[in-house]
């Protein structure tokens, strides 16, 4: 069957001075994502039906993400152990944990695998990953990359992480002044503390919140702080307004002093895998089995509310070093590994409306690939 084309990149320096040419994968990386020469199979999977895909266009806050039966979809061994190193901002955050779980639970291994998780954060992983020293990165589509991609760089999201649960309040929180209340709560001219830059992809849901209080991501002053300095700096005036993170907005949810304005979108990944040459044209077969060991991951371990079962939150809460409390006191996350439509343009726009991006915003067909989970599930479009 026809699939998403791919080939070689206009190149920056030399970063991208090789283009690959063994991908199974073939064509011009620019197109609309038919093959021009080349194509891979996609051949059902058992345990992973109707399910196991959504369609990307349903940006609907209720839709039930796409799930597979638990243990699938099945391993398929590469013939030949393959190294692959990933790049993560973290290694304690929660939304890192499928990663972690695929890791110590071997996942990673049936399928051939023998991956290592660096911690890099997003602009000193950024030229490794266009060059090809580091594999795959699991971040999000920020500025950064986005204007990466712009200048040349070969790479593409090719999976989500997760959306919140309906009951989290991680987002924008602001100090209420005398008499306010927070429907009336105006955002413009306000400072607001946050130790996420305008060139996250937090500044999407910021601008969501904002508009709707009389504010705008140009309307207000920006205070770049330390996580551990963001709520003291709300609580003492520093700043009035502050997009606190899990689990600190517990520390204020009760205080009627303060009002929730708003936070990511339901059932819109901010942010999961994203890939370079490597896996998008190198071995194909690889990126393929590094999405289908995150999947079975999901499916087996993550795929409702996973914090219901102590023993599990006891032993995540180890792996990722935290404290199995503070691990419990926030909603389970909704773990999903699928990208929905148009989420790098809204992206986009918000980047520009920031002052962090300039130029004509980048098709969707330059920045995100959803053949590679596509085929781990085995879906044929």
């Amino acid at each position: 069957m026809r699939r998403r084309a791919y080939g070689t990149a206009v190149v920056v320096a030399a970063l991208l001075a090789s283009a690959a040419c063994s991908s199974k994968y073939e064509g011009d990386s620019g197109s609309s994502g038919t093959a021009a020469a080349g194509h891979r199979t996609v051949a059902p999977v058992d345990g992973c039906g109707r399910s196991s895909w959504t369609d990307p266009a349903d940006l609907s806050p209720t839709r039930v993400p796409a799930r597979c039966e638990p243990l699938a979809p099945s391993a398929q061994p590469l013939p030949k152990t393959r190294k692959v190193t990933i790049a993560t901002g973290t290694l304690s955050a929660e939304y890192v944990a499928p990663l972690e779980v695929a890791l110590d639970k071997g996942e990673f291994k049936k399928e051939g695998l023998d991956v290592t998780l660096k911690v890099l954060p997003t602009p000193d992983a950024l030229p490794l990953l266009a060059k090809g020293d580091i594999d795959a990165m699991w971040a999000a589509p920020e500025a950064a990359v986005m204007n990466g991609i712009q200048g040349g760089f070969d790479i593409k999201w090719v999976a989500g992480n997760f959306s919140p649960d309906p009951k989290s309040k991680s987002g924008l929180w602001v100090k209420l002044k005398q008499g306010e209340a927070a429907a009336d709560v105006r955002m413009a001219g306000r400072r607001m503390g946050t130790m996420i830059g305008k060139g996250s992809v937090i500044a999407y849901p910021m601008q969501k919140a904002l508009a709707t209080h009389g504010g705008g991501l140009d309307r207000i002053r920006f205070q770049q702080l330390g996580s551990a300095d963001v709520l003291t700096a709300l609580q003492n005036g520093g700043v009035d307004s502050a997009w606190l993170l899990d689990p600190i907005w517990r520390k204020v949810d009760d205080n009627p002093r303060y009002a929730f304005l708003g936070g990511q979108p339901l059932g819109e990944p901010l942010g999961g895998m994203l890939y370079g040459r490597t896996l998008l044209h190198d071995d194909v077969d690889a990126g393929v089995a590094l999405l289908r060991a995150y999947i079975r991951t999901v499916n087996t371990y993550f795929a409702g509310d996973y914090k219901a079962d102590e023993a599990f939150v006891t032993y995540l809460a180890k792996l990722l070093k935290t404290d199995a409390t503070v691990l419990k006191s926030t909603p389970s996350l909704t773990m999903d590994w699928e990208i929905r439509a148009g989420t790098t343009t809204r992206l986009q726009s918000a980047y520009k409306a920031a002052g962090v991006s300039k130029g004509s915003p980048l098709p969707e067909s330059r920045t995100v690939d959803r053949s590679l989970y596509e085929e781990a599930v085995g879906h044929q479009p």
